[in-house]
């Protein structure tokens, strides 16, 4: 069981000395993306079960890592959770229920943007959950995990872990960006303040939740880019698909229908061509 720290820097040192050309990048990220369909169609063909977990600090480049696995892919087949807070009739029931109704079925890879580790993280350091709570949580959620990889699930968790001055300086780029401002919401500033609180509980929950039956990957995620690619060619390893590419098909010539005249295209109302 490893007992990683954040600090200053990285668990793995922070930024490496040189980044990714985005030559380079584009290049390495399409030929992954080829073998995440490979993936892809070995779990609808063999009705195989992955549910991955992404956590991490805010800015952290999860969202961007999940978009780019899930880009090539069929949304039947991998699908995002993204749950909202919690309402006050889930608040009440067991607190793995509403995550439970989401886990993968046969030929299904579901992946969590946030998952049943909000408990161990954000709950745990803004007091959305009591004490008792937080640790029910550290004993369940082991045996949790275990249940669903007997069950025949193969689960996947990656912490993405971003330096303080890397994550300051994301903020303050969301803050310039319009597209990126709404990122920015009142939990996230908060967490700016409670930098310390957040890798207290990070530590604390990896002594109780890096098991062997489902370890955390850290994913060094102060370059995006690198991120990424280390994130989806390490799932790509530890799935053990085949290539199950369909076959290529002849298409045949369209047949022509003489018996149908279709209305005059004046009837419709078209969208403006401005460009």
């Amino acid at each position: 069981m490893t007992r990683q720290i954040e600090a200053g820097l990285t668990e793995s040192g922070g930024r490496p000395a040189r980044e990714i050309s985005a030559k380079k990048y584009e290049s390495e990220l399409a030929r992954l993306q080829v073998e995440l369909v490979k993936m892809q169609e070995w779990i609808k063909d063999k009705g195989h079960r992955i549910a991955i977990v992404f956590e991490g600090r805010d800015a952290a480049g999860k969202g961007g890592t999940i978009k780019r696995i899930t880009g090539p892919l069929n949304p039947r087949v991998a699908k995002i959770v993204a749950l909202p807070a919690p309402t006050e009739r889930e608040k009440s029931q067991w607190y793995f229920q509403r995550y439970v109704a989401h886990l993968p079925a046969a030929g299904e890879m579901a992946i969590f943007d946030r998952s049943w580790y909000n408990r161990a993280g954000i709950e745990r350091v803004m007091g959305f959950c009591t004490e008792s709570e937080y640790q029910e949580f550290l004993r369940s959620c082991p045996e949790f995990e275990r249940m669903l990889v007997r069950s025949g699930i193969q689960l996947i968790k990656y912490w993405f872990s971003v330096s303080d001055d890397e994550q300051e300086r994301r903020f303050q780029k969301r803050l310039i960006e319009p597209t990126k401002r709404w990122k920015l919401s009142p939990m996230d500033l908060e967490s700016r303040n409670r930098w310390v609180d957040y890798s207290k509980a990070k530590d604390e929950m990896f002594v109780h939740t890096d098991i062997e039956q489902a370890p955390w990957n850290v994913v060094n995620s102060d370059i995006k880019k690198h991120a990424r690619l280390n994130c989806i060619s390490h799932l790509l390893s530890v799935v053990p698909y085949t290539d199950c590419t369909p076959e290529l098909i002849a298409l045949e010539p369209r047949p022509t229908r003489r018996d149908y005249v279709r209305p005059p295209m004046e009837t419709q109302k078209f969208v403006p061509e401005i460009y």
